[in-house]
């Protein structure tokens, strides 16, 4: 008479392995049941194709999610500043002839310079959840200590003016927090491209990358770009280096949404918007 014992034990969350013990011959046969999901690694890509900056991070996330204009200030809202209610909407947009997806933001002129201890304060106060919370001030800090080499400043010395501190604040708080929404566990982005050219900034005019996006770029993989002028913002690096990018070439992944964002401005002679895809990797 064969005697066989059943038993059951939990090796992870995901595992659950099944022994059947046959005394008749002492063989263990080992049956393992996978959860479907766990192979399935949520991946984010983006191709940067003419650049990034933190307003075309955002509405790629947010097109992504495929959430309405209310819902999108309603995350904005979650900042806990009045001034930035209603500023910034999603829309389609015509680049030669192709349709893509554009942050459309209007902010209204303040008076007020931020530190980074201030902005900082301002996330620790807000809704935003505490991983969205730790990507925002991670970005803050990485964008202080870069402009505080800049201009031969201490970190604390630091100050965001006006529109741009503003703009900031926006783009990161919200940007940290459709990531975290998003629930992304393998984040790849492109080669990020640089051009030549002059930038005119608060300070007059500088020239192409900006001196904070080339303290940013430290370990990052670079490409040339056939345009002109800035490609690449210190935000866009920032968040991108806060939400731990890994930088390389297209994942092996089964894309369930994919979207061309365009920014600003517009590259004559030169590819226009970049790719962000969503999928699950392979």
């Amino acid at each position: 008479m064969k005697n066989t014992i059943h038993n059951t034990i939990q090796i992870d969350k995901e595992h659950t392995a099944h022994f059947h013990h046959h005394h008749e011959n002492d063989k263990i046969h080992v049956d393992y049941k996978y959860k479907q999901d766990l192979y399935e690694v949520k991946t984010l890509c983006i191709r940067p194709q003419s650049g990034l900056s933190g307003d075309m991070l955002l509405c790629g996330l947010a097109s992504l999610l495929q959430i309405t204009d209310e819902e999108l200030n309603n995350i904005v809202k979650s900042v806990g500043l009045e001034i930035l209610d209603n500023v910034v909407k999603i829309a389609p947009r015509f680049v030669h002839g192709i349709q893509g997806m554009s942050a459309v933001v209007n902010l209204p002129h303040e008076h007020c310079h931020r530190t980074n201890a201030e902005i900082q304060s301002i996330i620790e106060k807000s809704s935003l959840t505490e991983k969205a919370k730790q990507y925002a001030k991670d970005t803050f800090n990485l964008l202080a200590k870069a402009e505080a080499i800049v201009h031969g400043k201490k970190m604390e010395e630091v100050c965001f003016h006006e529109v741009g501190a503003l703009d900031s604040i926006l783009d990161i708080c919200v940007v940290c927090a459709l990531f975290d929404k998003l629930q992304i566990e393998n984040f790849i982005c492109g080669a990020l491209p640089l051009a030549d050219g002059i930038i005119q900034c608060a300070h007059g005019f500088i020239p192409s990358p900006a001196p904070a996006v080339l303290q940013l770029l430290e370990n990052v993989p670079v490409c040339a770009f056939t345009g002109k002028g800035e490609t690449i913002t210190p935000t866009a690096i920032a968040l991108l280096k806060a939400l731990k990018a890994d930088f390389g070439l297209w994942p092996s992944m089964k894309i369930e949404k994919s979207i061309l964002v365009y920014g600003s401005k517009v590259f004559e002679n030169a590819p226009n918007g970049s790719i962000f895809a969503l999928g699950q990797a392979l």
